[in-house]
Protein backbone atom coordinates (compact mmCIF):
# COMPACT_ATOMS: atom_id res chain seq x y z
CA UNK A 1 0.00 0.00 0.00
CA UNK A 2 2.77 2.46 0.90
CA UNK A 3 4.90 1.68 -2.38
CA UNK A 4 1.07 2.23 -4.30
CA UNK A 5 0.52 6.04 -2.34
CA UNK A 6 4.32 6.56 -3.60
CA UNK A 7 3.51 5.89 -6.68
CA UNK A 8 0.66 7.48 -7.25
CA UNK A 9 2.20 10.54 -5.61
CA UNK A 10 5.13 10.21 -8.05
CA UNK A 11 2.70 10.23 -11.03
CA UNK A 12 0.89 12.99 -9.56
CA UNK A 13 -3.05 11.32 -9.52
CA UNK A 14 -2.72 11.99 -5.98
CA UNK A 15 -3.39 15.34 -6.11
CA UNK A 16 -6.03 15.43 -9.43
CA UNK A 17 -8.10 12.68 -6.97
CA UNK A 18 -7.96 14.99 -4.12
CA UNK A 19 -8.86 17.63 -6.00
CA UNK A 20 -12.35 15.97 -7.58
CA UNK A 21 -12.98 14.04 -4.68
CA UNK A 22 -12.51 16.73 -2.20
CA UNK A 23 -14.50 19.14 -4.36
CA UNK A 24 -17.44 16.88 -4.60
CA UNK A 25 -17.92 15.87 -1.25
CA UNK A 26 -17.85 19.73 -0.52
CA UNK A 27 -20.57 19.81 -3.51
CA UNK A 28 -22.48 17.29 -1.63
CA UNK A 29 -22.23 18.77 1.77
CA UNK A 30 -24.01 22.29 0.31
CA UNK A 31 -26.46 20.56 -1.59
CA UNK A 32 -27.44 18.31 1.22
CA UNK A 33 -28.30 21.32 4.22
CA UNK A 34 -30.87 22.38 1.62
CA UNK A 35 -32.24 19.26 -0.57
CA UNK A 36 -30.99 16.18 1.31
CA UNK A 37 -27.64 13.93 1.20
CA UNK A 38 -29.56 11.36 -0.95
CA UNK A 39 -30.70 14.17 -3.62
CA UNK A 40 -26.95 15.88 -3.14
CA UNK A 41 -25.39 12.96 -4.06
CA UNK A 42 -27.13 11.97 -7.57
CA UNK A 43 -26.48 15.43 -8.37
CA UNK A 44 -23.17 16.40 -8.15
CA UNK A 45 -22.72 12.36 -9.36
CA UNK A 46 -24.81 13.49 -12.33
CA UNK A 47 -22.67 16.70 -12.91
CA UNK A 48 -19.48 14.43 -13.01
CA UNK A 49 -20.56 12.21 -15.41
CA UNK A 50 -21.44 15.23 -17.69
CA UNK A 51 -17.75 16.45 -17.10
CA UNK A 52 -16.25 12.81 -17.53
CA UNK A 53 -18.01 13.39 -20.89
CA UNK A 54 -15.44 16.72 -21.49
CA UNK A 55 -12.68 14.95 -20.20
CA UNK A 56 -13.07 11.32 -22.16
CA UNK A 57 -13.51 13.14 -25.40
CA UNK A 58 -10.49 15.77 -25.01
CA UNK A 59 -8.34 12.77 -23.87
CA UNK A 60 -9.66 11.08 -27.27
CA UNK A 61 -8.73 14.04 -29.16
CA UNK A 62 -5.24 13.86 -27.94
CA UNK A 63 -5.67 17.37 -25.26
CA UNK A 64 -4.49 16.78 -21.89
CA UNK A 65 -6.86 18.47 -19.35
CA UNK A 66 -7.21 18.57 -15.90
CA UNK A 67 -9.30 16.21 -13.58
CA UNK A 68 -12.94 17.84 -13.03
CA UNK A 69 -13.21 20.36 -10.09
CA UNK A 70 -16.24 21.61 -8.07
CA UNK A 71 -17.92 24.84 -6.86
CA UNK A 72 -21.02 24.54 -4.94
CA UNK A 73 -24.30 25.87 -6.10
CA UNK A 74 -21.83 27.03 -9.61
CA UNK A 75 -21.30 23.99 -10.98
CA UNK A 76 -18.18 22.27 -12.31
CA UNK A 77 -15.41 21.90 -15.09
CA UNK A 78 -12.59 20.47 -16.24
CA UNK A 79 -8.72 22.75 -17.47
CA UNK A 80 -7.94 22.18 -20.66
CA UNK A 81 -4.02 22.40 -20.50
CA UNK A 82 -4.11 21.66 -24.50
CA UNK A 83 -6.45 24.40 -26.50
CA UNK A 84 -8.60 22.71 -29.33
CA UNK A 85 -6.83 23.78 -32.68
CA UNK A 86 -9.98 23.89 -34.61
CA UNK A 87 -13.25 24.25 -33.51
CA UNK A 88 -14.61 20.87 -34.79
CA UNK A 89 -12.34 19.60 -31.92
CA UNK A 90 -13.98 22.52 -29.89
CA UNK A 91 -17.55 21.58 -30.56
CA UNK A 92 -16.82 17.37 -30.09
CA UNK A 93 -15.81 17.92 -26.74
CA UNK A 94 -17.93 20.53 -25.95
CA UNK A 95 -20.98 18.12 -27.50
CA UNK A 96 -19.35 14.96 -25.23
CA UNK A 97 -20.72 16.63 -21.96
CA UNK A 98 -24.66 17.40 -23.00
CA UNK A 99 -24.91 13.54 -24.12
CA UNK A 100 -22.83 11.65 -21.23
CA UNK A 101 -25.00 13.97 -18.86
CA UNK A 102 -28.46 13.05 -20.52
CA UNK A 103 -27.32 9.34 -20.81
CA UNK A 104 -27.16 9.64 -16.98
CA UNK A 105 -30.71 11.18 -16.61
CA UNK A 106 -32.18 8.89 -18.83
CA UNK A 107 -30.51 6.20 -16.93
CA UNK A 108 -31.74 7.60 -13.39
CA UNK A 109 -35.54 8.34 -15.44
CA UNK A 110 -35.83 4.41 -16.26
CA UNK A 111 -34.94 3.52 -12.80
CA UNK A 112 -37.23 5.65 -11.61
CA UNK A 113 -39.90 3.97 -13.83
CA UNK A 114 -38.74 0.53 -12.27
CA UNK A 115 -38.90 1.67 -8.98
CA UNK A 116 -41.06 4.08 -8.79
CA UNK A 117 -38.74 6.65 -7.15
CA UNK A 118 -39.31 10.22 -7.07
CA UNK A 119 -35.94 10.85 -5.73
CA UNK A 120 -34.70 9.02 -8.77
CA UNK A 121 -37.18 10.92 -10.98
CA UNK A 122 -36.09 14.12 -9.68
CA UNK A 123 -32.76 13.30 -10.36
CA UNK A 124 -33.76 12.71 -13.97
CA UNK A 125 -35.32 15.92 -14.22
CA UNK A 126 -32.89 17.91 -12.61
CA UNK A 127 -30.22 16.18 -15.10
CA UNK A 128 -32.14 16.79 -18.07
CA UNK A 129 -32.81 20.85 -17.04
CA UNK A 130 -28.66 20.86 -16.24
CA UNK A 131 -27.83 19.55 -19.57
CA UNK A 132 -30.86 21.49 -21.38
CA UNK A 133 -29.43 25.09 -19.93
CA UNK A 134 -25.82 23.91 -21.02
CA UNK A 135 -27.17 23.78 -24.34
CA UNK A 136 -27.43 27.28 -24.76
CA UNK A 137 -25.48 28.93 -27.32
CA UNK A 138 -23.46 30.92 -25.68
CA UNK A 139 -19.89 30.11 -24.40
CA UNK A 140 -18.38 29.47 -22.03
CA UNK A 141 -21.71 27.12 -21.75
CA UNK A 142 -21.11 23.98 -23.77
CA UNK A 143 -24.34 24.89 -26.42
CA UNK A 144 -21.40 28.02 -27.27
CA UNK A 145 -18.69 25.77 -27.78
CA UNK A 146 -21.29 23.45 -30.00
CA UNK A 147 -22.59 26.10 -32.14
CA UNK A 148 -19.37 27.72 -32.68
CA UNK A 149 -19.22 24.91 -35.73
CA UNK A 150 -22.15 26.25 -36.85
CA UNK A 151 -21.45 30.36 -36.79
CA UNK A 152 -19.96 32.48 -34.03
CA UNK A 153 -22.89 34.48 -34.64
CA UNK A 154 -25.63 32.19 -33.20
CA UNK A 155 -23.94 33.18 -29.63
CA UNK A 156 -26.18 36.59 -30.27
CA UNK A 157 -28.95 34.22 -29.68
CA UNK A 158 -27.79 33.29 -26.75
CA UNK A 159 -28.08 36.79 -24.93
CA UNK A 160 -31.88 36.85 -25.04
CA UNK A 161 -32.18 33.28 -23.61
CA UNK A 162 -30.06 34.38 -20.67
CA UNK A 163 -31.45 37.75 -19.74
CA UNK A 164 -35.10 36.03 -20.26
CA UNK A 165 -33.99 33.11 -17.63
CA UNK A 166 -32.26 36.07 -15.38
CA UNK A 167 -35.47 38.00 -15.73
CA UNK A 168 -37.46 34.74 -14.83
CA UNK A 169 -35.32 33.44 -11.89
CA UNK A 170 -32.61 35.86 -11.08
CA UNK A 171 -29.11 34.23 -9.68
CA UNK A 172 -25.93 35.37 -9.38
CA UNK A 173 -24.31 32.09 -11.80
CA UNK A 174 -26.34 33.51 -14.78
CA UNK A 175 -24.65 37.24 -13.78
CA UNK A 176 -21.32 34.97 -14.07
CA UNK A 177 -22.06 33.41 -16.96
CA UNK A 178 -22.86 36.97 -18.44
CA UNK A 179 -19.46 38.17 -17.72
CA UNK A 180 -17.35 35.57 -18.76
CA UNK A 181 -19.62 35.44 -22.37
CA UNK A 182 -18.25 38.80 -23.01
CA UNK A 183 -15.47 38.25 -24.96
CA UNK A 184 -17.12 35.65 -27.09
CA UNK A 185 -19.92 38.43 -27.96
CA UNK A 186 -17.24 40.12 -29.18
CA UNK A 187 -15.60 38.02 -31.05
CA UNK A 188 -19.13 37.14 -32.47
CA UNK A 189 -19.59 40.37 -33.83
CA UNK A 190 -16.01 41.40 -35.19
CA UNK A 191 -13.93 38.18 -34.86
CA UNK A 192 -10.97 36.93 -32.61
CA UNK A 193 -7.64 37.53 -33.78
CA UNK A 194 -6.14 35.55 -31.72
CA UNK A 195 -7.35 32.62 -33.19
CA UNK A 196 -5.55 30.99 -36.75
CA UNK A 197 -7.49 32.02 -40.06
CA UNK A 198 -8.19 28.11 -40.61
CA UNK A 199 -9.77 27.74 -37.03
CA UNK A 200 -13.31 28.16 -38.65
CA UNK A 201 -12.41 26.05 -41.69
CA UNK A 202 -14.92 22.76 -41.39
CA UNK A 203 -16.84 21.21 -44.23
CA UNK A 204 -20.26 21.63 -44.79
CA UNK A 205 -21.26 18.56 -44.17
CA UNK A 206 -19.65 18.52 -40.32
CA UNK A 207 -21.21 21.41 -39.61
CA UNK A 208 -24.92 20.23 -40.87
CA UNK A 209 -24.43 17.16 -38.92
CA UNK A 210 -23.40 18.88 -35.70
CA UNK A 211 -26.71 21.40 -36.19
CA UNK A 212 -28.92 18.38 -36.14
CA UNK A 213 -27.13 16.36 -33.56
CA UNK A 214 -27.19 19.80 -31.15
CA UNK A 215 -30.92 20.70 -32.25
CA UNK A 216 -32.04 16.88 -31.81
CA UNK A 217 -30.59 16.68 -28.51
CA UNK A 218 -31.66 20.18 -27.54
CA UNK A 219 -35.42 18.66 -28.23
CA UNK A 220 -35.17 15.41 -26.41
CA UNK A 221 -33.87 17.29 -23.34
CA UNK A 222 -37.11 20.02 -23.76
CA UNK A 223 -39.49 17.22 -24.18
CA UNK A 224 -38.06 15.19 -21.34
CA UNK A 225 -38.02 18.20 -19.17
CA UNK A 226 -41.61 19.46 -19.40
CA UNK A 227 -42.79 15.59 -19.26
CA UNK A 228 -41.43 14.27 -16.49
CA UNK A 229 -41.78 17.29 -14.29
CA UNK A 230 -45.67 17.08 -14.92
CA UNK A 231 -45.08 13.48 -13.60
CA UNK A 232 -43.56 14.90 -10.61
CA UNK A 233 -46.22 16.70 -9.86
CA UNK A 234 -48.84 14.46 -10.40
CA UNK A 235 -47.01 12.82 -7.81
CA UNK A 236 -47.50 14.82 -5.36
Amino acid sequence: MAKLLVWLLAAGKMGKLLTTGGTMLLSMLAYSWIFGWRYAVGFVLLIFVHEMGHYVAARRRGLEVGAPAFIPFVGAWIALKDLPHDVETEAYIGFAGPLAGSAAALACYFAARQTDSDLLLALAYSGCMLNLFNLIPLSPLDGGRITAIISPKLWLVGVPLLAGLFFYRPSPMLILIAVLAYPQIKAALWGDPALPPHYYAVALDTRINYAVLYLGLAAFLAIMSHDIHAMLAAAH
